[in-house]
């Protein structure tokens, strides 16, 4: 059975979409929708519960450490990890049964942006390979329970770039599946954003990360280079 945990914060816009489409396209095999919010102060958690999900706030914040958590309740042999503002292929289940059943212990999707801009194509187009570059959390991310435990999860300790560091160390002990299908992800960090900022940022916080810098300098590094509403 699959596990979906959604780790969240504020995502009282986009919460109950994500929800009604994975238990439209739940064809058997999801066993539970685990939101594990980071302490929402809108109507994220009260949205999920009522959409059906199982919504408890995360005794820490921080997506490594909510998703954690939410694996802590899971009862299937499979977790899927999914950010709020993205929606899988409508055939998840299927893909992932297959894929597990091939012999990949974890992977993901490829991405797609709900925007027809060139530029969000051509960053499209690399997640289709298995570069470092596309081992966050957008694609999505599926692992068998047995891997999570042996690899002891994400590392609760990290504010940012938690879905490398698990990619990376899983990869040490079992293949990983890049499914040649499509994640959509919102743009909506582009709308007070620019491509080259983003790609500048990411850029940035990637080559911090690989010189071991601290977690906190990184974050706040982010922030002061990008805009949020």
């Amino acid at each position: 059975m699959i596990s979906i945990i959604i780790p969240t914060y504020n995502e009282a816009e986009t919460i109950t979409k994500l929800i009604n489409f994975l238990q439209q396209h739940n064809n058997g095999p999801v066993s539970e929708i685990i939101i594990a919010d980071g302490g929402s102060n809108d109507d994220t958690v009260a949205l999920a519960a009522k959409a059906g999900a199982i919504a408890r706030i995360s005794p820490q914040k921080g997506r490594a450490a909510q998703m954690n958590f939410g694996a802590s309740l899971a009862t299937g042999g499979i977790f899927y990890f999914i950010h709020a503002d993205t929606m899988p292929a409508a055939t998840f289940t299927k893909d992932i049964k297959q894929a597990i059943n091939d012999g990949y212990s974890f992977g993901r999707y490829c991405t797609k942006f709900d925007s027809d801009k060139w530029i969000l194509k051509l960053n499209s187009l690399f997640t289709k390979f298995d570069f470092f570059v596309s081992y966050g959390g957008d694609q999505t991310l599926f692992i068998t329970r047995e891997l999570f435990n042996a690899i002891n999860g994400f590392n609760d300790s990290m504010l940012i770039m938690e879905d490398y560091d698990i990619v990376i160390r899983a990869k040490q002990k079992a293949l990983y599946k890049v499914i040649k299908k499509e994640a959509l992800v919102n743009t909506r960090k582009y709308k007070t954003n620019t491509w080259w900022q983003i790609l500048r940022a990411n850029s940035t916080i990637v080559m911090m990360y690989k010189r071991g810098a601290p977690q906190q300098a990184m974050v706040n590094k982010y922030k002061k280079m990008l805009n949020y509403p």
